[in-house]
């Protein structure tokens, strides 16, 4: 008989228990009583967890209206939100549901590792625990306290550098230790790290070196010269700094590191390659500031600046083309490189070697020929 009238307020059933929380392996029976009023018995009842259907057997009628089922040893969730099981009717209507939150409690964060770019901010990164998966949706939270006589705060920008990560933006102290850990909560408990103590002084990492320039070095057709500035971020503060270079042939990817450049901000590049596109990359570690006793972190690598060695003159076996020829051979490559520099350079820039490196950069770029004369323009 078709079910009598209901106000649309009345559930058509009661799943118990509502969205339940429970940990792998356990078992569970849930039932589903319909509502008088919708004319359903037990045995026109089913039930699906996540879309499929469960076996009949698992089945067990526990009065007129309700259907139970039993699920045992059940896996961590399929998804975070909960796996879910429905009671339906016979012609497959959905009755009710519940989300069934199967997982772990969250094991205590580790590594915690923080840097402060410029002495401005500090950014926290942590490792969830050693398994880490939990079927559940797990909280983080870093807090932070000043070690003596601060109270608890805590990190609002998470993410920042990766998923388990906060990026703390200001008011933060110097010459004052902090207090430093995580939190990871979920449905079933919490988990605390250790406290990690640091003094921002310590963390400080930087931009990259700004204005990194690559020039020859005369005619010494093995050299090139590299200068850049300091961090400009750090130029009113006391410390020292340490510099690394690393430079690459064009075509190469491996980079080769120069270590001992000390806290100068120039170095040569000795025993090059004759006529050849090199890119250069410096970074920075500042180190020893207000006497702080700890090694900075290093900054990321500059924007690769690229330069050529001049050709040698001796590759060609110790004999001038004749003077026409090379003539022709310049006369044709500086209509190349005055086109291309009304092209590419912007304003008034100088008719200098640092302009014809990038138009040989650029030609290379552009797969053209390298057939070009020993002697700048």
């Amino acid at each position: 008989s078709p079910p009598s009238f209901v106000s649309p307020a009345a559930d058509p059933a009661v799943i118990s228990p509502q969205d339940p929380t429970l940990l792998i392996g356990s078992s569970l029976v849930a039932t589903c009583t319909v509502s008088p009023d919708f004319h359903l018995k037990a045995e026109d009842l089913y039930w699906t967890l996540n879309g499929r259907r469960l076996p009949a057997a698992s089945y067990a009628a526990l009065g007129p209206t309700t259907l139970s089922v039993a699920l045992a040893r059940l896996n961590g969730s399929k998804q975070q939100s909960g796996d879910n099981l429905v009671c339906h009717s016979r012609d497959g209507g959905i009755l009710a549901g519940s989300c069934l939150y199967v997982g772990l409690p969250p094991e205590k964060p580790v590594n915690i590792t923080c840097w402060s770019k410029n002495m401005k901010d500090l950014t926290c990164k942590w490792a969830p625990g050693t398994e880490g998966e939990t079927f559940l949706h797990t909280n983080y939270t870093l807090k932070y306290k000043l070690r003596w006589y601060g109270r608890d705060n805590t990190c609002q920008e998470y993410h920042t550098a990766g998923p388990y990560s906060c990026h703390i933006p200001k008011d933060l102290a110097l010459f004052t230790p902090y207090e430093i850990w995580v939190e990871a909560s979920n449905r079933l408990g919490v988990a605390v790290s250790d406290v990690v103590m640091l003094d921002i002084l310590d963390v400080v990492t930087t931009d990259p070196p700004s204005d990194v320039h690559v020039s020859r070095v005369g005619d010494l057709e093995d050299q090139l010269s590299v200068r850049w500035s300091s961090p400009p971020a750090l130029k009113d503060f006391l410390f020292q700094a340490k510099y690394q270079i690393q430079y690459r042939v064009e075509d190469s990817s491996e980079w080769k590191v120069v270590d001992d450049v000390g806290n100068q901000t120039s170095c040569r590049l000795a025993g090059l390659r004759p006529g050849t596109v090199y890119f250069v990359q410096v970074r920075c570690n500042p180190f020893g500031i207000y006497g702080s006793k700890k090694a900075g972190i290093w900054s990321d690598w500059s924007n690769p600046t690229a330069a050529s060695t001049p050709r040698s003159e001796r590759a060609a076996g110790g004999c001038d083309p004749k003077g026409g020829e090379q003539n022709t051979t310049l006369r044709r490559e500086l209509k190349q490189f005055f086109g291309w520099v009304k092209k590419h350079a912007y304003g008034c820039s100088n008719l200098g070697i640092k302009l014809y490196d990038q138009w040989r950069v650029w030609l290379q770029k552009s797969h053209k020929t390298r057939n070009q004369v020993g002697k700048e323009p």
